[in-house]
């Protein structure tokens, strides 16, 4: 089975790294459109527009499912892609939130969702997690988080002051959600930040489970082809897939 993963930039290899440990697929086309990142302080209309733009490019390969790993577009433009796909378009968002439905986690224990602008307004989170009965919950726009990944910073003071400038006032959660696919690459940071307490959520092992259930699939042994294919600096990509993957 070929599948398409697609994401504003870098943050998806966070997504990928989970699928190729699952062993789900044979092959994986990674597109990044690197050249207008980030996606998370656009507006709708411009944000449909790209992933629109970005479904035309997987008209190139004859895959059978397309993921949706950058939050934004799976927020707004999900719908937008299934009209227009042949094959099954799937966002990150549902799949965050029974995720963390899985956990033992007290309906009023806080839960942190940080993610882009553009997600934080969309409130998708935050009206899944009320429907479920989630009564403490912040949600904080974090979006500087971004282009330090897309540099390859991982960690060290930069990363460090930034947590602060968002973190200082935020008390430790019971769980927070990483609602942008570049956050699990500095996973191991804002854990530290919070005393490696809280209980991350990230897409990547969510979809994984989320595709278990919902396409029966299983692990089938064997590797997973990687392709990586980007808008801009597709070397640079490269680089950081080398770097999250151990390629």
């Amino acid at each position: 089975m070929k599948i398409g993963l697609f994401d504003s930039g870098a943050g998806g290899l966070s997504v990928v790294k989970s699928l190729i440990k699952s062993n789900l697929f044979d092959e994986i086309i990674y597109y990044g459109d690197t050249a207008r990142v980030p996606y998370g302080t656009k507006d709708k209309n411009t944000i449909i527009r790209y992933s629109l733009e970005a479904l035309e490019f997987f008209n190139n390969f004859d895959i059978d499912l397309l993921i949706t790993a950058c939050n934004t577009v799976s927020a707004y433009a999900l719908d937008e892609m299934n009209s227009k796909s042949h094959y099954p378009v799937v966002g990150v968002v549902e799949s965050g939130v029974l995720a963390l439905k899985r956990e033992f986690i007290k309906r009023d224990d806080l839960i942190l969702i940080i993610a882009t602008k553009a997600t934080v307004k969309s409130k998708r989170y935050q009206i899944h997690l009320e429907n479920l009965g989630f009564k403490n919950i912040i949600a904080i726009q974090t979006g500087l988080f971004v282009p330090l990944v897309e540099e390859g910073i991982f960690d060290g003071e930069i990363l460090d002051a930034t947590m602060r400038h968002y973190f200082r006032d935020i008390p430790t959660p019971r769980a927070i959600i990483l609602g942008c696919t570049h956050f699990p690459l500095i996973s191991s940071s804002i854990s530290r930040y919070f005393n490696d307490r809280p209980l991350l959520i990230h897409s990547g092992d969510a979809i994984v489970e989320y595709l278990k259930d919902n396409y029966l699939l299983f692990n089938r042994g064997g590797g997973t082809d990687l392709k990586i294919f980007a808008s801009e600096n597709v070397s640079h990509l490269r680089d950081i897939a080398k770097y999250w993957l151990s390629l």
